[in-house]
């Protein structure tokens, strides 16, 4: 599957910085191209300037309402955010009509941060402006969810985080979620764990958008996943997670081809426990039999994967997932491990969003009056600068 990836705020944006990584990995590795357009849109320019891998003009970092924050931002305050997106949308959709490869993605992924103000808020204004654009390409949002500490410390995150979320699950394809708190180490740095997370995140969407961009035979599975088994597969709220089995590093030359039965027996086991690994690794903390749709993909040495091994992993997802159709397929691509990329879509129940939904709802009781003058206040500042010359 081609995307053609949209990062919003500081959050997105290094996120979408990653997600341009892994496709120059894709085409070193694989002679794929599975993200040919990657556009970083934000208020603050030093954010932008920061990016490694994303192109540096300015169709691919789109600095968006200079005129009001002076390219430092909007404060967390994601009702502006909301406002400049509206104004500052077209440079984005201008960006993508002017690239070369668009025509070849097959949808959006759209990506920010829900805690902070330009993610938050321009996240579902850029979601409903590509889906009025654009009737035929799904339109997918990654939305990021705050810190605990985020969540418990700083009301207004919260505030933003849902309402951000009621609003682009509105108007996306599919939201996929990814919760920041299930991937922090605690030992690490603030600048390598933020760097972490980021990779983390983007890592279970490598599998799963190479396995049908590849042209090399040996990577083509028996049972291909390709665009059309994802988009049919994705659906309102969305988890993402990967697994991993390490296969033995070593055989001697007389032990290829010849297989004890213990041997045989933990192979036939080694998919379910990659699919173990990848739903305790899911991007947010949810029940799989609260899905209605399931799809994985079996990554390994194409010798290594066998129907017993397939048969195996079906029947743990179908346990597991008990209520979801399900869809899969393999992929020829690692060489020394078994990798399960398992995504679960329409979730029906996701604890940690109802206990935002629910905060932010308290918040908003008590701060009425602070939102609606700030509303107020956003108003009064566009009316002043409208009559204001563009440098």
């Amino acid at each position: 599957m081609k995307l053609a990836v949209i990062g919003l705020g500081q959050c997105g944006c290094r996120i979408a910085d990653q997600f341009a990584r892994l496709n120059l990995k894709a085409q070193s590795e694989r002679k794929a191209t599975i993200a040919p357009i990657v556009i970083a849109a934000n208020t603050d320019q030093a954010d932008l300037t920061g990016l490694r891998f994303i192109k540096n003009d300015y169709s691919h970092r789109v600095l968006m309402g200079l005129r009001q924050t002076l390219g430092h931002g909007v404060g967390k305050i994601n009702e502006l955010g909301a406002q400049l997106a509206r104004e500052d949308g077209d440079k984005i959709l201008e960006a993508l009509k002017s690239e070369r490869r668009f025509y070849e993605t097959h949808a959006f992924l759209v990506i920010g941060g829900t805690a902070g103000g330009t993610g938050s808020g321009s996240l579902p204004i850029i979601v409903k402006m590509l889906k009025e654009r654009y009737i035929n390409k799904p339109v997918y949002a990654l939305a990021v969810l705050p810190f605990e500490h985020e969540q418990f410390s700083e009301a207004r995150s919260v505030y933003n985080t849902a309402t951000s979320l009621k609003s682009t699950y509105e108007v996306a394809d599919a939201v996929f979620l990814a919760d920041n708190q299930r991937y922090v180490k605690k030992d690490s740095s603030l600048a390598n764990n933020m760097e972490l997370i980021n990779r983390i995140i983007t890592e279970p969407f490598y599998d799963m958008m190479c396995a049908g961009e590849v042209t090399n035979r040996k990577h083509v599975g028996a049972r291909t996943v390709d665009a059309g088994d994802l988009i049919a597969t994705f659906e309102g709220w969305t988890a993402i997670g990967i697994g991993r089995t390490e296969l033995p590093a070593f055989r001697f030359p007389w032990e290829i081809g010849k297989k004890r039965f213990a041997d045989k027996a933990i192979e036939s086991f080694r998919g379910s426990q990659a699919l173990d690994a990848a739903i305790s690794d899911l991007s947010v903390a949810c029940n799989p039999r609260a899905s209605a749709k399931a799809i994985y993909i079996m990554s390994g040495p194409a010798k290594e994967m066998n129907m017993d091994m397939v048969k195996a992993l079906s029947d743990s997802l179908s346990e597991t997932a008990s209520n979801a159709l399900i869809r899969g397929g393999d992929f020829p691509g690692e060489k020394h491990f078994i990798d399960i990329t398992l995504i679960l879509s329409h979730l029906s129940n996701i604890p940690r969003i109802a206990e935002m939904y629910e905060q932010a709802t308290r918040y908003a009781e008590e701060h009425k009056g602070q939102i609606q003058e700030t509303h107020s206040r956003i108003q009064q500042l566009t009316e002043i600068g409208r009559e204001l010359p563009l440098l």
